[in-house]
């Protein structure tokens, strides 16, 4: 998407399209925390419930035996006291207060959902089954919910299609947490190394400074097609990958031939990853007829070697 961006820019500033890009990752950062938060707060709502129905007048059994399950979750207990989440929060200064529609919305759904009927009435209580309800809250319900998702496409245009992928990576954080994790337990950092880090600059920075090279393997491997008469989003997925293959020696052609056809599933149209992979394999081929680029190490995982390789 910031790649489509800068080609949508008059001044072709690629430093200003760089800073964007990497603000942009940091705002995934922020929704990754955020929903974090939104665990947090309906467990809140739920605390509120149960004491409001304390101050009744004439109370029912079920007000004053009330299901505590879901607030006294442990993984929940758990990220509140996680010093790593709170600090990011604290700076960042991440809160659901503007909007807090949102989490009575959801806790008005979750309380009807089967899955939570099943939580909170199943005989067995331990932090497994504590961690898997709130792991399966985030992935189904939030990951569903069509109000959360135009909710958070209202408050930043940089979550308008992250919703699949940070549940995925919230999915992996928690499942790393364990009963006797305290409050030093660490979340899933931004990137795993300065290496991964370097690698999205570099990879979007020589994208666009070799759009001439990656058009001209395009069009010379497109048959009956004129390069502008394909959509920009699949030239752009094309763009990308032979940018990774030349310039990451490596990273095993297979590899990013398979993630960029997912890529064009989800960016481009139905029918884009059939085209976009036909492509890719004719200019995979030129590039190695021509020997255009040297893959060593992990990069030569699929390929055949040569007595002098």
């Amino acid at each position: 998407m910031a790649l489509y961006a800068f080609n949508r820019r008059e001044d072709e500033n690629l430093v200003q399209a760089e800073t964007e890009l990497m603000f942009s990752i940091g705002k995934t950062y922020d929704l990754y925390h955020y929903l974090l938060l939104l665990v947090l707060e309906l467990a809140d709502i739920a605390g509120e419930k149960i004491d409001q129905a304390l101050l009744k007048r004439m109370p029912t059994y079920e007000d004053l035996n009330p299901k505590r399950r879901f607030i006294d979750n442990q993984l929940i207990a758990q990220l509140r006291i996680n010093l790593a989440f709170k600090n990011y929060v604290s700076s960042k200064k991440l809160s659901w207060v503007n909007n807090a529609d949102i989490p009575r919305l959801l806790y008005n759904k979750m309380i009807v959902w089967e899955p939570y009927e099943e939580y909170i009435l199943a005989e067995t209580n331990n932090y497994q089954s504590d961690k898997k309800f709130i792991i399966k809250l985030i992935t189904v319900l939030f990951s569903e919910s069509e109000d959360l998702q135009s909710n958070l496409e209202e408050q930043s245009i940089y979550w308008n299609d992250d919703m699949e992928y940070i549940s995925a990576m919230v999915e992996k954080t928690l499942k790393k947490f364990k009963a006797e994790s305290d409050e030093n337990m660490q979340l899933m950092a931004l990137f795993k190394n300065e290496e991964d880090e370097e690698f999205v600059k570099i990879l979007f920075r020589k994208a666009i400074l070799h759009q001439k090279k990656c058009s001209e393997l395009i069009e010379k491997n497109t048959t009956n097609w004129e390069v502008e008469r394909i959509a920009l989003m699949d030239i752009l997925v094309m763009q990308l990958a032979i940018t990774e293959i030349l310039e990451f020696s490596e990273i095993p052609i297979k590899v990013t031939l398979n993630e960029y056809i997912e890529i064009a599933k989800y960016y481009c149209t139905s029918k884009s990853s059939t085209f976009v992979n036909g492509i890719l394999d004719n200019i995979v081929k030129e590039i190695r007829e021509k020997g255009l680029f040297n893959k060593f190490g992990r990069g030569l995982v699929g390929e055949t070697l040569t007595d002098e390789d």
